[in-house]
């Protein structure tokens, strides 16, 4: 079943309090949800159908899963969360804050695009990021195709080809030296960023050839991704882009929250700060995955997604324990 799909098979909106909401629908929000679920918490996913990984036939370096089609584990996971009572809502977070609290206990509000809205104890931020192209012509209608970003996602796949690394900064020096082992026929297109002495010479001891003339945009052949052309006119041909993408956390609709953020160094990106467990500064709200570690594939995601779960489920079960022994007592009948 396809991702577009699934989007139109949406559980009943919760009209009471919940556990915990979990905002986003990847590897992580699902992974939290199970967790939760399977232990007895009331939890709902508003997932708004729009993953990092849509453009990708498979995903990759990820043991047992290696190679599935991401709708697919998307879709395994959204029926193991339901077996165990956690509910999939379709929608797009527009509000997210918090309200007052009720005995000591916390409360958040969350509002979808269509008006519905949920009241939950705690809440788990997993809205993944969004990857941001260079303003090159015609390099965006072949992402995710023969235009890719991480060595270790579609390396293998691209492995032998004739591939140009788009520098957009830093970080691309070291990409440069990762797709090199994947291929011999390696084009660096420096695009204005700094290339120092040191670096040249060990491109060129390992055959990657340096391009310093500005480019211009991307060529393409009977819909096929051709080659590079240059300020001067001439095309540098090549079946294969690798390019870093400037990575910014999903921030839509969770202003309300006020959640710290961070910036990367070398501008490659900006995140969700958070701590162990996907802890956050603000009291009942946890981020984990994409939104808060903006490099982790799909194994890292769930993995902090379970981890964030777990927490949410303990720190829940103080607070239940807490509320048991400031409720008032009942005496023996007839005292």
């Amino acid at each position: 079943m396809s991702a577009q799909t699934s989007r139109y098979d949406s559980d009943t909106f919760p009209g009471d309090l919940v556990d915990t909401v979990v905002i986003g629908g990847g590897a992580a929000s699902l992974n939290g949800a199970l967790m939760l679920a399977r232990s007895r918490r009331s939890v709902v996913v508003i997932d708004s159908g729009t993953p990092r990984n849509a453009p990708a036939a498979a995903m990759h370096g990820f043991i047992v899963l290696d190679g599935t089609p991401p709708p697919e584990i998307l879709e395994r996971g959204r029926e193991q969360v339901r077996h165990y009572g956690g509910r999939i809502v379709f929608g797009e977070v527009v509000s997210a804050e918090a309200a007052d609290p009720v005995d000591g206990d916390l409360r958040f509000t969350i509002t979808l695009a269509d008006g519905r809205a949920v009241t939950a104890r705690r809440v788990l931020v997993a809205t993944g990021l969004r990857d941001v192209l260079p303003e090159v012509p015609g390099l965006a209608a072949h992402w995710g195709n023969n235009v890719v970003h991480c060595p270790y996602c579609h390396g293998w796949e691209v492995r032998d080809e004739p591939i140009g690394i788009l520098a957009t900064g830093p970080v691309s020096l070291h990409h440069a030296l990762l797709f090199r082992q994947l291929t011999d026929d390696l084009v660096y297109f420096t695009r204005g960023t700094e290339v120092d002495d040191d670096t040249r010479a060990r491109f060129a001891a390992r055959n990657i050839r340096v391009v310093d003339t500005a480019v211009t945009e991307i060529v393409a052949e009977d819909g096929a991704l051709a080659g590079v052309r240059l300020a001067d006119g001439s095309v540098v041909a090549r079946r294969v882009i690798a390019v870093a993408t400037q990575m910014q956390a999903r921030t839509e609709g969770l202003e309300g929250l006020r959640l710290p953020t961070d910036d990367l160094p070398d501008g490659m990106g900006r995140r969700f700060a958070s701590a162990v467990a996907g802890t956050t500064d603000v009291p009942g709200v946890w981020v984990a995955g994409n939104a808060t570690d903006l490099t982790a594939q799909v194994g890292a995601a769930a993995a902090a997604g379970a981890l964030a779960g777990a927490h949410i489920n303990a720190v829940l079960a103080a607070a239940d324990t807490d509320a048991v022994l400031a409720a008032p007592q009942s005496g023996p009948a007839g005292a």
